[in-house]
């Protein structure tokens, strides 16, 4: 049964730092946040979006007109101990901005509003606005950092009083990091050491349930002083800067050399495998968010459908030796992944896990995963012949 939202009517605005100001309603909490106004094209899928760590710092624009309508469901987790539709377990946006909020909800799994739920996390939310004007000037200007007024702020007009922090003037993926590891599906064929940089739910999930144990490191773990426990290495997502993931890129220097196994990487986890490869990194003006966007093959000329979520790039175009392109972005020709030409190492810029096609790009999770049980095999295969040689050339007693 639908419910309604008998919140009530706060004004609210969104100010930007190149002086543009947006009107609307409060929805959420009645709060004010600072971040970097970004906008998503998704159609679908707000509770995803607004729990993913890649979206810290960042206040979210929505260019679906109406949000809310199926409300939010509750916090259930999976035969794993993952949650079944979030992506972490709490609001990891500053603020949400919408044109059209949906005061009543209806969906099977929903057990609160949208509102409710800003409200409870502490997260402003404004309704009103025209998402369109606004979208299209980020388009123009690129992502900008914002304030979102509510109550008394919402009156205050001297945007040049206002200082604005930047989040990507600071490491964000330190933030999001687990400080601990973290093991699911202990029981899995293979053992998957994934650097946490602010992972995705359903990134573990896909690992998981093609069969793998994953064990979550914290962003700067040194994983190749316990190399010898893992059979694969996985990269994650993240928000802000990679420039920051300093003692990150150096493990992935040494792991290079050193660690002989397969190694694959998500967003983030792209940037900072090119960034360890020898390649600079670029800003977009805008960034890549949505479900649709193209990301074309290099190797096989086929194009797919993709969900992405990042506002940095590698500058791909002078490859180190030994490496080479692997995606790239139909629209706007940025990166969206490399490879290494001899080793299974490989990462992608785009989301395989979030459906966008939609799961077109699943595969690369299968991919990995037979990289790393063919190696684990291999592996195994020569311990057993190395045994057996010691054994026969033991003297035998007479």
């Amino acid at each position: 049964m639908p419910v309604i939202n008998n919140n009530e009517s706060i004004p609210a605005s969104l100010k930007l730092k190149t002086g543009q100001i947006f009107t609307g309603t409060s929805f959420g909490a009645p709060v004010s946040a600072f971040g970097e106004a970004v906008f998503t094209t998704s159609v679908v899928g707000y509770p995803e979006s607004m729990t993913d760590p890649s979206y810290t710092g960042q206040i979210l624009v929505f260019t679906q007109p109406l949000v809310g309508n199926y409300g939010v469901p509750g916090q259930i987790k999976d035969e794993f101990g993952l949650f079944k539709y979030f992506e972490s377990d709490r609001i990891q946006v500053q603020g949400i901005i919408v044109n059209d909020y949906a005061t009543e909800y209806s969906h099977w799994t929903a057990v609160e509003s949208l509102g409710e739920w800003c409200t409870r996390h502490n997260v402003p939310a404004i309704s009103g606005v025209d998402t369109r004007a606004l979208t299209q000037l980020l388009r123009d200007q690129g992502s900008t950092l914002g304030k979102i007024c509510v109550g008394e702020d919402y009156l205050v007009d001297n945007i040049d009083s206002i200082d604005f922090p930047n989040p990507n003037s600071e490491n964000l993926v330190a933030k999001v990091s687990t400080k601990i590891p973290i093991t699911y599906n202990t029981k899995g064929d293979v053992k998957i050491a994934v650097i946490d940089c602010g992972v995705k739910q359903n990134i573990l999930r896909c690992l998981a349930s093609r069969g793998a144990a994953v064990t979550v490191l914290p962003h700067n773990y040194n994983f190749n002083e316990s190399a010898d426990q893992f059979d694969g290495l996985f990269i994650s997502n993240g928000p802000g800067s990679p420039t920051f993931c300093i003692e990150t890129i150096n493990n992935l220097k040494v792991a290079f050399e050193t660690f002989n196994k397969p190694i694959f990487g998500i967003c983030m986890g792209n940037l900072l495998l090119g960034m360890a490869a020898g390649l600079d990194v670029y800003k977009l003006p805008f960034g890549n968010r949505g479900h649709n966007q193209p990301a074309l093959n290099v190797d096989s000329g086929l194009c797919y459908i993709t969900s992405q979520n990042h506002g940095y790039a590698l500058n791909d175009k002078n490859m180190p030796s030994q490496w080479k392109r692997l995606f790239v972005n139909a629209n706007d020709g940025s990166n969206e992944g490399i490879q290494h030409a001899t080793k299974p190492i490989f990462s992608v810029q785009f989301h395989p896990e979030a459906k966008g096609g939609p799961q077109d790009t699943y595969y690369l999770f299968e991919e990995f995963l037979n990289y790393v049980r063919a190696e684990k095999a291999s592996n195994d295969v020569n311990k057993t012949t190395i045994s057996n040689i010691q054994q026969s050339a033991i003297p035998t007693c007479v």
